[in-house]
């Protein structure tokens, strides 16, 4: 169950209609100051940035909701960009998003603008995930040094670990989801569009228009990408995601969430929003060649279709039934029949890296080696697994943590399942976020992109969904008990 622990008495302003005048003048005041100095040493590139990251800040402020936008347009559509000021250390647009909106939710409740946390079950396995990989990291520091990028991109998976309880206490209201949800679906539409759009194009064009993207931290040179890096087969959709692999992971979260869209009763999009939003994801998806990504969708949509909605079948047999018909697509059947079998070079790597990552784990299997590098030198780090990954650098204890937050998840949704069938516009939400995860734990069996430091733009979209399904959960648990208090009330009982 949800509990709500008072950090002050009185009544709560949670939605963030206004701020006070001093911290109006304050952000001003800094912002000149900030501004300032960066004309003088970093020129006016640098200060536009400044006074627009002062804008954004004041936005933020006042509508932490805008916050939210931001962040889920930056993971959706520019994933790696960076400010363009060299401070030594660059952040990404990614960090300033993610630490905007976590930061004003510190500051209402320093001020005691908010007064109260919200909770739910996953707040207690999450946090000793979190302690879990705190004591790993600090235990791989014994063989491995640290170095300023290895200690920012750890931070960054706490932060976005951390976010879920930001993300539960923030959506107190069913409006609120949706219009998160909305965004996420609005967002990943445009990402499925730009990524079938660069494809389409040919490859030094989009290589060129691709290459612009330095001037905010993007690499540059040859950036397409192709199956098994071999320019004479085929190229792989990468939209602004930098890999394909990465690329497919983020889709698969969006096309679950549409998916239920589609045959709801009470849809939060129109159909024709819907069925435009889920043929340009599964049409961009299919482009990355990502065959693990196109398993994790098919898997969450045939969650979808047992769970709940039996009209989505039709549509999978459909789709698949394209897909084994189509001249274009036999490509990618043979590709992925192929790797059922293991008889192409990218499966193969993957069954080695399974191999040394087992080797690596039966070495140090309690809190693995942390999360710079191994301390054998005839093992490496890094696998092609998110289950495999955590077990390197947490241990068998680490991927038992994260194991019992998912469990804990969907026993929480399983617990309240019968509000929401009663609710078709609340079970689409709720349905479509959980069947993100689902395809996102199928995901995990093949690729390492949802729990990698090097991708925090996959892990944090990820993380969100966390906190928004278990948030649409407690709405719904809450929804159910205030009407069975209701109906207690009505017959007359002592309550």
């Amino acid at each position: 169950m949800s509990s709500l622990f008072n950090t002050q008495s009185g009544p709560s302003r949670v939605e963030g209609s206004g701020i006070a005048p001093w911290q109006i003048g304050l952000l001003a005041g800094v912002s000149a100051v900030a501004v300032g100095l960066v004309l003088a040493f970093g020129g006016v590139l640098a200060g536009l940035a400044v006074l627009l990251a002062a804008g954004a800040g004041f936005l933020v402020l006042r509508h932490m909701e805008a916050g939210f936008w931001a962040l889920i347009a930056v993971i959706c559509l520019l994933p790696f960009g960076t400010i363009p000021i060299d401070l030594g250390l660059t952040p990404t647009l990614l960090d300033v998003a993610l630490a905007a909106v976590v930061g004003v939710w510190v500051v209402r409740l320093a001020t005691g603008r908010q007064r109260t946390i919200i909770t739910a079950p996953v707040t207690v396995p999450l946090v000793a995930l979190l302690i879990i990989a705190v004591f790993s990291f600090i235990f791989g520091l014994g063989h491995a040094p640290l170095t300023p990028t290895l200690l920012r991109h750890f931070a960054e998976l706490l932060l976005s670990l951390a976010f879920v309880l930001v993300v539960i206490d923030y959506v107190r209201s069913w409006a609120r989801l949706e219009r998160l949800v909305k965004a996420i679906l609005y967002a990943g539409a445009g990402a499925a569009a730009l990524g079938i759009g660069l494809w389409l194009l040919p490859d030094d064009t989009t290589n060129t228009l691709l290459n612009y993207l330095q001037y905010v931290g993007y690499p540059g040179g040859w950036v397409v990408r192709y199956i098994e890096e071999n320019p004479e087969l085929a190229e792989r959709a990468i939209a602004t995601s930098v890999d394909p692999n990465s690329y497919g992971g983020l889709l698969v979260l969006i096309g679950a969430l549409a998916g239920p869209q589609l045959v709801s009763r009470r849809p939060i999009l129109s159909r024709a929003k819907s069925a435009s939003i889920v043929v340009l994801v599964f049409v961009a998806l299919f482009l990355t060649f990502s065959r693990g990504a196109m398993v994790g969708l098919v898997a969450a949509l045939a969650f979808v279709s047992v769970v709940r909605y039996r009209r989505l079948i039709p549509y999978l047999l459909f789709a698949g039934l394209l897909i084994l018909v189509l001249p274009i697509t036999q490509g990618y059947v043979i590709r992925f029949i192929e790797g059922l079998q293991g008889a192409d070079l990218a499966t193969q790597m993957r069954f080695g890296e399974y191999r040394d990552a087992v080797r690596l784990i039966a070495r140090y299997p309690l809190f693995g080696v942390g999360f710079a590098a191994s301390p054998d030198i005839d093992i490496y780090l890094g696998v092609a697994s998110v289950y495999l990954s955590i077990a390197q650098q947490m241990g068998l204890l680490g991927l038992s943590a994260f194991l019992i937050v998912m469990f804990t998840i969907f026993g929480y949704a399983f617990v309240h399942r019968h509000f929401f069938k009663a609710h078709p516009r609340r079970d689409s939400l709720w349905l479509g976020l959980h069947a993100a995860l689902a395809g996102g734990l199928i995901v995990g069996i093949f690729d390492h992109y949802l729990f990698n430091l090097q991708f925090h733009n996959t892990v944090t979209f990820f993380w969100l969904f966390v906190g928004l399904a278990v948030a649409a959960t407690r709405l719904g648990g809450q929804e159910s008990a205030s009407a069975a208090d209701e109906e207690v009330d009505k017959a007359g009982y002592p309550g």
